[in-house]
């Protein structure tokens, strides 16, 4: 089958290449079919013939040569049309995911200087990992800055000067706190006026997240026994422990809680020879403080009988 049609156009190339020109062209204006039309169809064919060159490989009907348009000279146009469009021009530079940019050849080089999705999400996270601690660190600083800086407003307005404060290294997280009064009734009072003792003076830190927290407590002198003051100065309050702790509560009224346990406690002021003269130890306050409060944690906190006042 495929030597017929070989052969089929052989001889119809063949025909038309020996085909007279002059008899061709004198049959058409002979006819009457002549025109521009004819004329621009005659011009069009005698172009493309070149000479009548035969041509390299045999094709079938409606081939380059012929004046009629068939599949085959279609066919050759539209590829002729569409090989200038197949050729895109590259995309400009940083248009990453441009149509047509499928290879490594064809994309921009600044599509390649940019971190990826997964790139860029690790360094936000790492970014933001480290700003978090630092921005919650500075919050908790300025909240216990502006808390403290009321208290100690609210405590120089105080009209019968229960305590006053002064500021430790001028830190206004370290007070030393003087409580000036307790219950005129009780023994603990009697034994300030004896010994002429014009406050109990108190040590305060404020912890970072201080009001969530509560601070540190405890006494610095007179060395007292019993009022629920421990070894080292430390103070069994369960208001100033975590478990106890409310952001409610002011130094005021923790203070005014301390008065009233020495008095329940049935604190006195020692007068010991030797030991009244022993200043209270910070480390061991706090040593003191966290076993207490792991006591109680274990059995909990036990209310101080009606006796004790």
């Amino acid at each position: 089958m495929a030597t017929l049609l070989r052969k089929i156009g052989l001889i119809r190339l063949h025909n038309r290449d020996t085909e007279d020109p002059k008899h061709h062209h004198n049959h058409r204006a002979g006819g009457g079919g002549g025109g521009p039309q004819s004329a621009a169809l005659r011009g069009k064919g005698g172009a493309k013939s070149g000479g009548h060159k035969p041509p390299q490989q045999p094709h079938p009907a409606g081939g380059a040569g012929d004046a009629s348009p068939g599949p085959g000279k279609g066919k050759g146009k539209r590829a002729v049309e569409l090989a200038p469009r197949d050729k895109a021009p590259p995309p400009p530079a940083g248009a990453a995911g441009a149509p047509g940019a499928g290879g490594p050849r064809e994309r921009a080089p600044g599509a390649r200087a940019g971190p990826g999705p997964a790139a860029a999400a690790a360094a936000a996270a790492a970014a933001g990992g480290s700003l978090v601690p630092a921005a919650r660190q500075q919050h908790c600083a300025q909240v216990r800055s502006r808390r403290l800086m009321k208290e100690l407003r609210d405590i120089a307005r105080l009209s019968d000067r229960f305590i006053s404060v002064e500021l430790v290294d001028e830190s206004l997280f370290d007070w030393n706190v003087k409580l000036h009064q307790v219950d005129k009734d009780s023994v603990l009072w009697q034994d300030m006026k004896e010994t002429n003792t014009e406050f109990i003076l108190l040590n305060l830190t404020f912890p970072d997240n201080f009001p969530f927290s509560p601070p540190f407590m405890r006494v610095l002198s007179p060395r007292l026994e019993n009022g629920y003051v421990l070894d080292g100065g430390a103070i069994c309050m369960e208001l100033l422990t975590p478990r106890g702790w409310s952001s409610a509560y002011t130094v005021e009224a923790v203070m005014r809680q301390f008065a009233a346990s020495l008095v329940k406690g049935q604190g006195r002021i020692c007068r010991k020879a030797g030991k009244s003269k022993k200043s209270f130890s910070r480390k061991e306050a706090e040593a003191t403080f966290k076993s207490l409060v792991k006591t109680h944690e274990k059995y909990g906190w036990v209310t101080p009988p009606v006796s004790d006042g």
